[in-house]
């Protein structure tokens, strides 16, 4: 009786694990794709900047994602709002 308990417990505790990998791992999915449109459609052309942000993001999947978000776009974001003085 006690094995069938642990068991039944191991089971519900993998089936856990397993549904939060998944999860996770389509959230990672997600935000992979949101960041690789968002270096596509708004990323300047000048020079090879773009394509080597798509490159990182592409090579190195969701980690690449994050460093575009945190490196790149809010860097991009300042030049667009910062007027140009004449």
């Amino acid at each position: 009786m006690e094995i069938e308990q642990a068991a039944t417990g191991l089971i519900a505790i993998q089936l856990i694990l397993f549904i939060g990998m998944m999860v996770f791992g389509l959230i990672a999915m997600a935000f992979w794709i949101w960041m690789l449109i968002d270096c596509l459609k708004h990323e300047s052309s000048e020079g090879n900047d773009k394509l080597i942000w798509v490159l990182v993001i592409v090579l190195t999947n969701w980690i690449g994602a994050l460093i575009y978000f945190f490196v790149r776009r809010p860097e991009r974001k300042r030049e667009l709002q910062v007027p140009l003085v004449n």
